[in-house]
């Protein structure tokens, strides 16, 4: 918090809110000096400002000496914890935009579990040829959720509103979490949306024992940050864990996963396909093999994407203006040994 009570605090929104936005984030205080600099913030601006909101602009330390607080415009951290300000300025709090992603993306894993259920990749198919199969009985014979176990690795905004869908659907729900001893959800959420108190899970595993985990699924579901520790989570033996029918759906980084032994298990038909967003080269390759399987729904990063992002961004930016404000606590701090 500003130092000299008299003063303003003055906020670089450094993206390309609309001026109606911009209107809103003015009216949460008066002590506010809320100014929009986009697509370029000026050098002179870093001077005084003590938060900004940003997409890609990060100030180096020396020319932002009063910055106490970074918002990000994004969730992902592994891009950040490199930077300078980051590193070296420990005393200023960064913080993601986790939690405004959970119900486009709980959707998207839900509707990639489907299109795998109904077998939707071959109807489009047939509808290009305009075939009409014999045999249709066969080929469209779903089992359907309800039953079914999914497994979730990291249960964080995302996993708990798509686990809060499956378990409406009647689906058992699995999920791997670092702290095992503490279930609650300190982290931002829209109303009445994930699993606040982490009560579905009918069981949670630790990071190390995700294969035991994907044993038991129907659906691997990948939303696990990247970090250090997380890289290659899913490797050959938590692949070769899985059943022959499961599917693996990744909305985390693409690097979370080993490529090259999904690759080969895809081919091989160790597991039943994938529906991948991302990937560990972006964008994906021409050359990449996973072009040419079958069993395979490929999406160009976009699991994330809302015709609503700034309005649900700024949703969240607004609560932690008013937290700052308060000296409470904000939601989606980094936690710089952890790396998200």
């Amino acid at each position: 918090m500003s130092e000299n009570k008299q003063e303003k605090i003055n906020v670089i929104v450094a993206a390309d809110f609309s001026d109606e936005i911009m209107a809103q984030l003015r009216e949460i205080s008066p002590e506010l000096n809320v100014e929009r600099h986009y697509p370029d913030v000026p050098p002179a601006a870093w001077k005084n400002a003590e938060i900004l909101y940003t997409i890609r602009h990060f100030p180096e330390p020396e020319e932002a000496p009063r910055l106490r607080w970074i918002q990000l415009h994004f969730a992902g951290m592994e891009s950040v914890v490199t930077k300078r300000i980051v590193k070296e300025a420990e005393d200023v709090e960064i913080t993601s935009a986790s939690g405004i992603h959970a119900i486009q993306m709980a959707e998207y894993c839900l509707g990639m579990m489907l299109a795998f259920m109904y077998n939707i990749p071959r109807m489009m198919e047939l509808k290009n040829s305009a075939t009409w199969p014999e045999k249709r009985h066969e080929i469209f014979a779903p089992h359907g959720l309800r039953g079914m176990t999914l497994g979730i690795t990291g249960y964080g905004s995302i996993a708990r509103e798509l686990a809060r869908m499956a378990h409406t659907l009647g689906m058992t729900v699995l999920a791997t979490k670092n702290s095992l001893r503490r279930t609650e959800d300190d982290g931002y959420a829209e109303p009445e949306t994930g699993d606040p108190e982490g009560e579905i899970p009918e069981r949670l595993y630790p990071p190390e024992a995700t294969a035991t985990m994907a044993s038991e699924c129907d659906f691997l579901v990948v939303t696990t940050p990247l970090t250090e520790a997380t890289y290659h989570q899913i490797n050959e033996s938590v692949l070769n864990s899985m059943k022959r029918s499961a599917i693996l759906i990744n909305v985390a980084r693409g690097d979370v996963v080993d490529e090259k032994a999904l690759i080969s298990a895809l081919a091989a038909e160790k597991i039943g396909g994938a529906a991948l967003d991302v990937f560990e080269e972006e964008p994906l390759p021409a050359s990449s093999p996973l072009w040419n399987l079958d069993n395979v729904i490929i999406s160009p990063h976009v699991s994330g994407m809302t015709s609503r992002y700034h309005e649900k961004a700024a949703a969240l930016f607004a609560e932690n203006l008013r937290r700052y404000l308060q000296n409470q606590p904000l939601f989606n701090r980094l936690d710089r040994e952890r790396g998200y």
